[in-house]
């Protein structure tokens, strides 16, 4: 991060980072070193197993207006406090994620997850679950990929089985996002398997004004696998001038 980014980027709203399924800070080990004033709403949603809830919780922690970036799951309930409180967010980072409803399969998949986790433990359950979210440089980083399997497995079955209820049942966004008017961002890992850029395309195409950008060499936990990126596109969408 230079040092002109990050002087611009003083000058927002606090950055407020919702993370994503069974994430918490350590996701964002990097982003917190190079904004220190960033905040991250930890606690893993405290149980919520709805996005609503979640999003209530949220705003039940920030300021009163933030810069609000969300993970996966966290930009999904980052849209959640846009729909309850659009007055507060004053600009809007959507990365690694999508807007569409349950796809087919999608249910049965997550349920899977859950019974192995049921059956053999947190352990067996993320090391089925993490590695398909990884590019292929963040799969051979051995320190990256033991912090992010030690976060995840402290997210505990409970947390787990809430938040796919929670995603599950997600509300629908379609009457949302052409409405969003604050300076939006989506941002997505070139090797996002579970969120694919083309996702990340319709997003764009949906928010009036809202611009994409693709991190090469990264997967869907991207804010980890390549943070110096990462944190280089927060810094430019933190400089953008906000909308009167």
């Amino acid at each position: 991060m230079d040092t002109k980014s990050s002087d611009q980027g003083s000058k927002a709203a606090p950055l407020i980072i919702l993370p994503g399924l069974m994430c918490d800070s350590r996701m964002f080990a990097e982003l917190l070193a190079a904004f220190p004033d960033a905040q991250v709403i930890d606690g893993f949603y405290a149980g919520c197993d709805r996005i609503e809830a979640m999003a209530n919780y949220v705003l039940a922690r920030m300021p009163a207006r933030v810069s609000l970036l969300g993970h996966s799951m966290g930009a999904r309930i980052a849209l959640e406090v846009m729909r309850k409180a659009p007055d507060r967010v004053e600009r809007l980072a959507l990365v690694d994620t999508g807007v569409h409803g349950p796809k087919p399969g999608e249910r049965e998949a997550r349920y899977a997850l859950r019974d192995l986790g049921r059956e053999q433990g947190m352990a067996a359950l993320v090391a089925n679950w993490l590695p398909p979210m990884m590019g292929f440089a963040g799969l051979r980083n051995e320190p990256l990929m033991d912090s992010l399997y030690a976060m995840a497995v402290s997210a505990g079955l409970a947390t787990f089985e809430a938040q796919i209820e929670a995603l599950l049942n997600r509300p629908s966004v379609d009457a949302l996002l052409p409405t969003i008017a604050c300076p939006t961002v989506a941002m997505v890992g070139r090797q996002d398997q579970w969120s694919p850029v083309a996702q990340h395309e319709a997003i764009v195409a949906a928010i009036p004004g809202a611009q994409l950008r693709i991190v090469e060499g990264a997967g869907h936990m991207m804010p980890a696998e390549a943070p110096q990126v990462f944190n280089q596109l927060v810094g430019e969408w933190l400089a953008i001038a906000p909308t009167p």
